[in-house]
Protein backbone atom coordinates (compact mmCIF):
# COMPACT_ATOMS: atom_id res chain seq x y z
CA UNK A 1 0.00 0.00 0.00
CA UNK A 2 1.38 3.41 -0.85
CA UNK A 3 0.68 6.70 0.86
CA UNK A 4 -2.07 7.58 -1.59
CA UNK A 5 -4.20 4.63 -0.39
CA UNK A 6 -4.11 5.52 3.30
CA UNK A 7 -7.18 7.36 4.51
CA UNK A 8 -6.93 10.74 6.28
CA UNK A 9 -7.12 10.40 10.03
CA UNK A 10 -8.52 12.73 12.63
CA UNK A 11 -6.02 14.02 15.19
CA UNK A 12 -6.08 12.33 18.57
CA UNK A 13 -6.94 14.31 21.67
CA UNK A 14 -3.87 16.02 23.05
CA UNK A 15 -2.58 14.86 26.41
CA UNK A 16 -1.11 17.40 28.78
CA UNK A 17 2.45 18.32 27.82
CA UNK A 18 2.45 16.18 24.70
CA UNK A 19 2.30 16.93 20.99
CA UNK A 20 -0.73 15.71 19.11
CA UNK A 21 0.05 13.59 16.02
CA UNK A 22 -1.40 10.91 13.75
CA UNK A 23 1.64 8.66 13.50
CA UNK A 24 0.11 5.56 15.06
CA UNK A 25 -3.16 5.73 13.08
CA UNK A 26 -1.35 6.30 9.79
CA UNK A 27 1.18 3.52 10.49
CA UNK A 28 -1.60 1.08 11.38
CA UNK A 29 -3.53 1.97 8.20
CA UNK A 30 -0.44 0.87 6.30
CA UNK A 31 -0.40 -2.38 8.34
CA UNK A 32 3.12 -1.50 9.48
CA UNK A 33 4.51 -2.45 12.88
CA UNK A 34 6.50 -0.08 15.06
CA UNK A 35 9.55 -2.24 14.47
CA UNK A 36 9.10 -2.09 10.69
CA UNK A 37 8.70 1.70 10.72
CA UNK A 38 11.76 2.00 12.95
CA UNK A 39 13.81 -0.23 10.65
CA UNK A 40 12.76 1.65 7.50
CA UNK A 41 13.41 5.02 9.16
CA UNK A 42 16.73 4.01 10.73
CA UNK A 43 15.57 4.85 14.26
CA UNK A 44 14.78 2.77 17.34
CA UNK A 45 11.34 1.24 18.02
CA UNK A 46 11.42 3.09 21.35
CA UNK A 47 11.65 6.39 19.47
CA UNK A 48 8.61 5.45 17.36
CA UNK A 49 6.72 4.53 20.53
CA UNK A 50 7.59 7.80 22.25
CA UNK A 51 6.61 9.93 19.24
CA UNK A 52 3.31 8.05 18.94
CA UNK A 53 2.65 8.88 22.59
CA UNK A 54 3.17 12.58 21.84
CA UNK A 55 6.71 13.18 23.03
CA UNK A 56 8.78 15.59 20.96
CA UNK A 57 11.60 14.54 18.67
CA UNK A 58 14.09 16.15 16.33
CA UNK A 59 13.02 17.39 12.91
CA UNK A 60 15.41 14.90 11.31
CA UNK A 61 13.60 12.05 13.09
CA UNK A 62 10.25 13.31 11.80
CA UNK A 63 11.67 13.50 8.28
CA UNK A 64 12.94 9.92 8.49
CA UNK A 65 9.55 8.66 9.69
CA UNK A 66 7.65 10.55 6.99
CA UNK A 67 9.85 9.12 4.25
CA UNK A 68 9.59 5.61 5.73
CA UNK A 69 5.79 5.94 5.59
CA UNK A 70 6.00 6.82 1.90
CA UNK A 71 5.17 10.48 2.44
CA UNK A 72 6.94 13.59 1.21
CA UNK A 73 8.25 16.08 3.74
CA UNK A 74 5.71 18.55 2.32
CA UNK A 75 2.94 16.17 3.50
CA UNK A 76 4.03 16.38 7.14
CA UNK A 77 0.71 17.92 8.22
CA UNK A 78 -0.96 14.53 7.68
CA UNK A 79 1.10 13.15 10.56
CA UNK A 80 2.09 16.23 12.56
CA UNK A 81 -0.83 18.67 12.06
CA UNK A 82 -0.04 21.10 14.87
CA UNK A 83 3.59 21.78 14.05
Amino acid sequence: MNHHEAQPVAPQKQKKGRIQNNLRKFREQLLMSKAELARKAGISPLTVDRVEKGYSCRMDTKRKMLLALGLKVSEKDQIFPDE
